[in-house]
């Protein structure tokens, strides 16, 4: 103790077996030199490195008193013990997420039902909502507003021709009526809230055969009540989508609820690294950091040099392009697909709104707020993040429909941010205090070339995670790696696959703490915002487990009472 000589092997070996197998809290009822052993920081420093096998370069988490309080966390608080398993579903669940308050979590499903839930110590349903009347296929995602009073429910809704798109339903948690619906086209934009009494829904219009433009509406939820006195619905922003690429999977990040300390791992060696371009791409399938600030494939020579030129207006271009193709000058000859994508990058470099600057915010009370999404500029495949600022006067429906006057010179809204993932998106989602983004995805091949935007390139059969910092809008962790999928690319469009388990990450030491397990995939993980004990995970196997941490279950466990009844008639009928 008080830091002596590194402790041989065979004594931490006898430790391990007691912290393997015994109660960390208990062990002192069988060691009357637990409390020495216990307070020896340099011993439990030697454990936490050798038991989860982090690098001696990884400093202890800024916010733990001692190692042994970070080892009896990493151990003790993680839910990783099955309490629970819920089989009101008839079909695959695909989506979980907790009220505010925790009181309350939805569930949706295959069966065509959101299910709300009551988060007691043993969780019950509490009100079921069958979507088939409507014309629902099933329920894909749901989340409460900021108040907890409005439930958000997206799912697939079949139109004439058997034709799919989507639908937003507006539920209100008084008493569960439905207040209102809204169109969602395609239906994995999915939709989310802006605000209490304000959700944000998609459209998609075709251009051409792989151009299109993506139009993101904001709508009031109590459309049918207030439709004759004020606006109910606004045009947010109006996007070109190229290559068959359209945008898909939208979220608001809040930059007011920023609380997190920085990660520590490369933050100071990226944040240095940033980018200072109106509108950066950043590529993380690069080599190098002179890489991150270009896209991987550029235009065709002879467009390129037309999109070099400052003093040839897009329209002068357009034309020349034209003009080219007429007498023979782009060789190679290109192929329909090629000249629609040419021709649609140069149309809309006169008909685009430039990106706002100083996309950064530095201050923490800032009202700021992000609309993320995933999109892509190479194949219908998503691959890229895009990032727009929603301004203070677009946050409500009030003022012109299509939101205020345009230049004709502003036709498409830019984006403000972009972040190549080099592979194929597969999931997002946001800390609870919204300063990370966490995305799931399958990589290409290094160095693979997209000739055809209907041919992506194929994808890796395992998932990498990556932690993107929305403070500084950089990757602040290589990319974790643990699950494994075997959809191939056409088919996993939005479920979010893995092994038949759900991972428990630690973001300060990058690793795996916990898997749980399924009998089928994965699709949804959700931890309590009151009580991070407290996770559940929905599968295929059309389940929705509930787990809680070793601690958690020991402190239930204490609070039933004993059989004191069978005990007493079994000392009478010894008596008898």
């Amino acid at each position: 103790a008080g830091g002596g000589p590194l402790l041989p092997d065979s004594v931490l070996y006898e430790i391990f077996l007691y912290l393997d197998h015994v109660d960390v809290l208990s062990v002192g009822l069988v060691c009357q030199q637990w409390h020495a052993v216990a307070r020896d920081e340099f011993l439990w420093k030697e454990l936490f490195y050798r038991y989860y096998r982090v690098s001696r370069e990884v400093p202890r988490h800024p916010a733990a008193v001692s190692w042994y309080d970070e080892f009896q966390r990493l151990y003790d608080t993680i839910p990783c013990v099955e309490v629970q398993a819920l089989k009101e579903h008839n079909d695959q669940v695909l989506h979980l997420s907790f009220s505010h308050s925790g009181c309350l979590f939805a569930s949706c499903s295959k069966d065509c039902t959101v299910k709300i839930w009551s988060n007691e110590l043993d969780i019950s349903l509490q009100h079921s909502s069958n979507m088939r009347p409507y014309n629902w296929s099933y329920t894909q995602f749901s989340q409460f507003n900021s108040d907890d009073s409005l439930l958000l429910v997206s799912g697939v809704f079949v139109g004439p021709h058997n034709s799919s798109s989507g639908e937003i339903a507006v539920i209100s948690m008084e008493n569960f009526t439905l207040l209102s619906r809204v169109r969602n086209k395609p239906y994995d934009v999915f939709g989310c809230w802006l605000n209490e009494t304000n959700l944000i829904s998609g459209n998609l219009h075709r251009i051409g055969r792989i151009t299109s433009c993506s139009v993101l509406w904001l709508n009031n939820a109590f459309q049918g009540i207030e439709s004759e006195n004020v606006n109910v619905v606004k045009r947010l922003f109006k996007i070109q989508n190229l290559n068959a690429s359209t945008i898909r999977t939208v979220m608001v990040a809040d930059c007011s609820r920023y609380d997190s300390p920085d990660l520590l791992l490369d933050y100071e060696e990226q944040l240095a690294a940033s980018s200072t371009s109106t509108c950066p791409v950043f590529d993380l399938g690069s080599d190098s950091e002179e890489e991150e600030a270009k896209p991987k494939q550029t235009p065709e020579p002879a467009v390129q040099e037309l999109l070099d030129e400052g003093g040839v207006t897009a329209e002068d271009g357009l034309q020349q392009f034209f003009d080219d193709i007429m007498e023979g000058r782009v060789r190679p000859a290109m192929t329909e697909t090629e000249l629609e994508t040419k021709v649609a990058e140069l149309f809309v470099r006169s008909r685009t709104k430039p990106p706002e600057l100083n996309l950064l915010s530095t201050d923490s009370n800032s009202k700021t707020k992000y609309l993320i999404f995933t999109t892509g500029c190479l194949t219908y495949s998503p691959h890229q993040i895009g990032i727009k600022r929603i301004l203070p006067h677009q946050m409500t429906t009030a003022g012109p429909v299509l939101g205020e006057e345009r230049r004709s010179d502003e036709f498409f809204d830019s984006l403000d941010h972009v972040i190549d993932i080099h592979g194929h998106i597969i999931g997002m989602g946001l800390s609870p205090d919204h300063r990370y983004l966490y995305v799931n995805s399958r990589a290409w091949p290094r160095d693979c070339v997209i000739s055809d935007p209907m041919q992506p390139p194929p994808i890796a059969e395992e998932i990498d995670l990556h932690v993107f910092d929305l403070k500084t809008m950089k990757e602040v962790k290589r990319a974790l790696r643990a699950h494994r999928a075997y959809t191939p690319n056409e088919e996993c469009f939005f479920i979010f696959l893995d092994d038949r388990h759900g991972y428990i990450w630690d973001r300060h030491y990058n690793i795996c703490l916990a898997k749980l397990q399924h009998d089928n995939v994965v699709n949804s993980v959700a931890f309590s915002p009151v009580e991070q004990e407290l996770l559940l995970t929905a599968s295929d196997d059309t389940t929705i487990k509930v787990w809680r941490s070793p601690r958690a279950v020991r402190i239930q466990q204490a609070r039933k009472p004993r059989p004191r009844k069978l005990l007493f008639s079994w000392l009478m009928n010894q008596k008898s």
